[in-house]
């Protein structure tokens, strides 16, 4: 199953009546926003009882085409660690 915006929107117009569509369509705009720009700044972001995202950094490297053999060098890029909370991953892997 995959999410999809309009969705998250929708359930969060159905459990907070009070807010309007396009409020919680430009809140939520706004918090990947800031967790987007955070990541890209180096800073880990953590939202507590959900998930952590943190930056890493793969230094540059000398690797090797599987098909050649041939040496490659790999220059240094980021990657993103996700960590889920252990109450989520419990909650994503119980039986239905």
């Amino acid at each position: 199953m995959s999410v999809v915006k309009s969705d998250l929107i929708k359930e969060l117009a159905k459990h907070y009546p009070n807010f309007l569509k396009r409020d919680l369509s430009k809140l939520f705009d706004i918090t990947i926003y800031e967790m987007q720009e955070a990541l890209k700044r180096g800073e880990r972001v953590e939202l507590r009882d959900v998930f952590t995202i943190e930056p890493r950094i793969q230094k540059a490297r000398i690797s090797r085409n599987p098909r050649t053999n041939e040496k490659v060098n790999t220059p240094e890029k980021k990657s993103i660690l996700l960590k889920i909370s252990m109450e989520w991953t419990k909650k994503i892997n119980e039986k239905r």
